[in-house]
């Protein structure tokens, strides 16, 4: 059986047991012990996946669990199919059946989702499908209005101030319109312009709409005193979406922004000596309120 292993983040389960090797002058011999059924309950985390740089995030994030949760058996499943055939990481559906075929009869599943839209739902549909299995699925990180608050309040810290410039929070958004998930990025929105006088948020795709932002922040660069634009991913892992869309070239919102007459830049950390930009994953505060979501699911089992 094979847990997560950092950098290549593969977690697809094999037969269950452990391996003995004989002593045998002419051949040695595998035998597996026959898998046993387990009272701990599996962790899964379910995560969209990366194959590139933002692939380090689900690195910290791991550390952190293993640190906390050392007692639980660890597990990792992927949605995205694109990056699972890319990277032979196993898709949630298959994470779940080595669960059941490791001896485990309960799960708790913790969606790294922000918010519980379509992919948060696909991951509820999932777990229905596996009747051998009792599992709990945690809250995303932003399910309620309070974990909003609690976001915010953590990286806000890293919001320039009024007199030094505007800060631009991109969200990754939906492209459907029946999303009910539409109504928790509008509220994104709606907290931070009126809890900040230089904070705005809009999303890569659908509402809030970047194009209408776009027009109003190119009449505001006229007429402001100070261009700095600070862009901040509200995302947990500063992958693709970040590295082409936000800060790329071509079409990207920095490129778009820097015609307007804006200074962007692109809060940056660092981790092993390369350099990474910013996402959630990147704040400790962050890790912890999602180990919290699935500590409130595994007391049930206590």
């Amino acid at each position: 059986m094979r847990r997560y292993v950092p950098e290549s983040a593969l977690m697809a389960g094999e037969d269950g047991g452990e391996v003995r090797m004989t002593n045998n002058a002419n051949s040695l011999e595998e035998e597996k012990t026959a898998t046993s059924i387990h009272a701990t309950p599996a962790v899964v985390v379910a995560a969209f996946g990366s194959s590139r740089k933002g692939k380090y995030a689900l690195d910290l994030f791991h550390e952190q669990l293993v640190e906390y949760f050392s007692s639980y058996p660890i597990y990792w499943g992927f949605t995205s199919t694109f990056i699972c055939r890319k990277t032979g990481q196993p898709l949630l559906q298959q994470t779940l059946a080595s669960v059941a075929e490791d001896g485990h009869r309960q799960a708790v599943v913790l969606p790294l989702q922000l918010f519980p839209g379509s992919e948060y739902r696909n991951i509820v549909a999932e777990t229905g499908r596996h009747p051998g299995l009792t599992i709990t699925v945690a809250e995303t990180l932003m399910h309620r209005w309070q974990y909003v608050d609690e976001v915010l309040k953590v990286v806000e810290k890293d919001f320039l101030e009024p007199s030094e410039g505007v800060n631009l929070l991109a969200l990754h958004g939906t492209p459907q319109t029946g999303d009910p998930v539409n109504i928790a990025y509008h509220g994104v929105a709606e907290i931070v312009a009126g809890r900040y006088s230089n904070v705005k948020a809009a999303a890569l795709e659908g509402l809030p709409d970047h194009q209408t932002l776009f027009a109003r922040m190119k009449r505001i660069a006229k007429t402001a005193k100070n261009t700095r634009l600070r862009l901040m991913p509200l995302m947990f892992t500063a992958g693709m979406h970040v590295a082409e869309d936000l800060m790329g070239e071509g079409n990207s919102w920095q490129a778009r922004l820097s015609a307007m007459g804006f200074e962007v830049e692109c809060p940056v950390v660092q981790h092993n000596g390369e350099s990474y930009y910013k996402s959630l994953a990147a704040y400790p505060e962050i890790h912890a309120l999602f180990l919290q979501r699935l500590k409130i699911c595994l007391q049930q089992f206590e």
